[in-house]
């Protein structure tokens, strides 16, 4: 019986998880809404975040020739998106003039052990980055945490990279443990010491959360690493609060150099592309299951006959080319890269594959999901602006009103900033862009989310046209008949009492008691103003005989007539 094949061995193994989140708002003290990285600033040292400054001239800048690269890469109106004007362009009495998107960072944490289930033995994964991405005049925050290993065998990364993103449980075997989370996660600062870990595993507190709140609980290793921002559902406070927005999932992009790429099977690839997680453990027995029979693939095979043409770019799947045998796999959810580990150009962090990966590639993946997370989010906007209307209260309709035409001007202004449909002219990040909204379908989305604002809008603007038509009629009707005493009483300069030479004190009690008569009679009019308009439309109708014309006069003080 021949040996089963040999597993093969990620030689390097990035791992960039994205988590989109929507910002709640914050008003300050004068009422007006506060921008978020303002409330990071201002929080000094006890905040562990602090911005990040790209800008090349000043001293000890971490700008290098890939940042270059990455900037180069991208259309004019893309970059005006990531980096703003230059410094020299700033007004400096302008604390927040720059990009529209601001990136903060937190230095603390060196390391993540993570084990993928239970009895896995612990693997360090060394931290990156942590970063935070805020955006102008967009609710919405997203965090990005990069980690790196090396040496790992592929079923294992394709665990972690199945595990690792999650912000809470999905639910719990008869054991009490997580279902398809991690079964350890923990933070390691600078000094070894753990920081924070997960608590997945804690059934009654995730239950207890969800009756309570109707909201899911969020792990509390990820809820320690946003901090000071706290769940919006979190019972210690926080000025900073936001909610899940998308799946508890997070997006991911992932770079795998590996021996040889050839020697991974479909099945692989599929597992990868569709971040699955890894397949039964002999299913590399050449003699049990076959690449392509049912035991290997996570699907029916049916269903994944496209695999290759919907997930996979292969321009560079081939023997030639500076990093042979690299291919990319797309799926909206993951973006994954996978190239050899021998290639110089493929494992270069400065000017190759791997460059590209933490650059370009991953602006392009954040681009795509931070719109989608726009999008969901205006749409969330709509829904609670109609829940929190009571047709009967004018308060309420007013702040409904309020809310929808800040909603309205929100989404053309982020139209005009923020949607792009492509952001480069080259030709492999076009086409990754593509296919990433692709598979998230922001293009539907975004018509969805257009039509209902605009239906919205044009709600508003028709409730406004019909009260401002009611207003009018009711004007009309108390000119009209308002006319017939100015006529009557003031025809030919008549005066029915010549009060001209009376006492002071005689002539105000006149003007008083005629002002309210005037007044009463006037207000009587308006309330009866809408009878009083079928009155007059009955009697301009000619068809109507004058017996009718009179009993649409009786109507206007008959009960019920509306």
């Amino acid at each position: 019986m021949a040996e089963p094949a040999t597993e093969p061995m990620v030689k390097h193994f990035r791992l960039a998880l994205l988590w989109p989140l929507r910002l709640l708002p914050v008003a300050g003290s004068s009422g007006a809404q506060q921008r978020p990285w303002q409330i990071l600033r201002d929080m000094g040292e006890a905040c562990p975040w602090r911005e990040l400054e790209h800008d090349a001239e000043l001293a000890g800048s971490v700008f290098q020739e890939r940042h270059y690269t990455e900037f180069v890469t991208f259309l004019p109106y893309v970059q005006q998106f990531l980096y703003g004007e230059g410094r020299l362009r700033r007004d400096d009495s302008d604390a927040d003039a720059g990009p529209p998107m601001r990136v903060f960072r937190r230095r603390d944490i060196a390391a993540v052990r993570v084990a993928a289930r239970e009895g896995d033995p612990p693997v360090t994964l060394d931290v990156v980055h942590v970063h935070l991405y805020f955006f102008f005049d967009v609710d919405v925050v997203i965090l990005n945490v990069e980690v790196a290993g090396n040496d790992m065998p592929l079923s294992q990364v394709q665990e972690l990279m199945y595990r690792a993103g999650r912000a809470y449980p999905s639910g719990w075997n008869a054991d009490g443990r997580a279902l398809h989370s991690l079964s350890t996660a923990e933070w390691i600062g600078r000094d070894g010491s753990v920081l924070a870990q997960t608590d997945a595993h804690e059934r009654a507190a995730f239950m207890t959360h969800v009756s309570r709140h109707r909201a899911p609980r969020i792990a509390a290793h990820w809820a320690w690493l946003m901090q000071p921002l706290t769940s919006a559902y979190a019972e210690q406070g926080g000025v900073l609060r936001y909610r899940q927005i998308e799946y508890h999932r997070m997006p991911l992009a992932a770079y795998l150099a590996v021996d040889d790429p050839r020697a991974l099977t479909r099945n692989d690839f599929v597992r990868l592309g569709l971040v699955t997680g890894a397949g039964p453990a002999d299913a590399r027995d050449e003699h049990k299951v076959e690449d392509t029979g049912p035991g290997a693939l996570p699907y029916a095979a049916p269903h994944l006959d496209d695999f290759e043409r919907r997930y996979c770019y292969d321009r560079f799947w081939s023997a030639g080319g500076a990093a042979p045998w690299t291919r990319y796999l797309c799926s909206g959810h993951a973006l994954v890269v996978v190239g050899d580990a021998k290639s110089a150009y493929f494992t270069d962090r400065e000017r190759g594959v791997l460059a590209q990966f933490r650059h370009q590639h991953f602006l392009l993946f954040l681009i795509a999901h931070f719109q989608k997370a726009s999008l969901l989010m205006f749409s969330e906007r709509l829904v609670e602006a109609l829940k929190r209307l009571h047709v009967a209260d004018p308060a309420s309709v007013r702040r409904f009103k309020r809310r929808i035409r800040a909603s309205f001007e929100g989404f053309l202004r982020f139209t005009h900033r923020y949607w792009f449909h492509d952001i480069a002219e080259q030709a492999q990040t076009r086409a990754l862009f593509r296919m990433t909204t692709a598979h998230l379908g922001t293009d539907a989305l975004y018509a969805e989310v257009k039509e209902r604002t605009a239906d919205m809008n044009s709600y508003l603007d028709a409730d406004s046209l019909r009260r401002q038509a009611n207003t009018v009629v009711r004007l009309t009707v108390v000119t009209i008949f308002g006319l017939i005493g100015t006529i009557t009483t003031g025809f030919l300069g008549m005066n029915l009492l010549a009060e001209a030479e009376s006492p002071m004190s005689e002539r105000l009690l006149y003007f008083a008691l005629v002002f309210l008569v005037s007044t009463a009679l006037t207000m009587y009019t308006m309330v009866k103003s809408k009878r009083l308009s079928d009155f007059l439309d009955a009697v301009s109708d000619e068809r109507l005989s004058a017996w009718q014309k009179l009993g649409a006069l009786a109507a206007v003080w008959r009960r019920g007539s509306d």
